[in-house]
């Protein structure tokens, strides 16, 4: 298993709740049809929570967390090199700072402590 994990920042000029909203409705919905998104095992959008900012125009911190599950790094490479790869792109600059993009490939985790939760729902 291999996570993609990008940490966000929303584009200067754009509300929390705008950011929220434009990454829900429309880049989720673009990756989850796109032939790019057929390698994707598991997508997540993790905003952080409105009342965490203090008025939209708060840039602290990160705006949210996606984390993308790919079965192996030949279907991440796959993803990353799909005909419509280059629309996912193409929309970031519409959402987010792209300056401040920061993304980590990870393998499978180790658990340290699971507190007895389960996680699979």
């Amino acid at each position: 298993m291999i996570k993609l994990t990008c940490l966000l920042k929303r584009k200067e000029g754009m509300t929390p709740a705008e950011f929220q909203d434009y990454w829900k409705d429309n880049h989720g919905p673009l990756i989850a049809t796109s032939q790019c998104g057929t390698h994707v095992i598991r997508y997540e959008q993790n905003p952080r929570p409105l009342s965490d900012y203090r008025g939209d125009d708060d840039r602290s911190g990160y705006d949210g967390v996606t984390v993308q599950w790919f079965a192996s790094m030949d279907d991440y490479v796959a993803h990353m090199s799909d005909v419509d790869s280059p629309a996912m792109f193409e929309d970031l600059p519409r959402f987010l700072d792209t300056d401040h993009l920061e993304f980590v490939l990870t393998e499978e985790p180790r658990i340290v402590i699971d507190g007895g939760v389960d996680w699979t729902t």
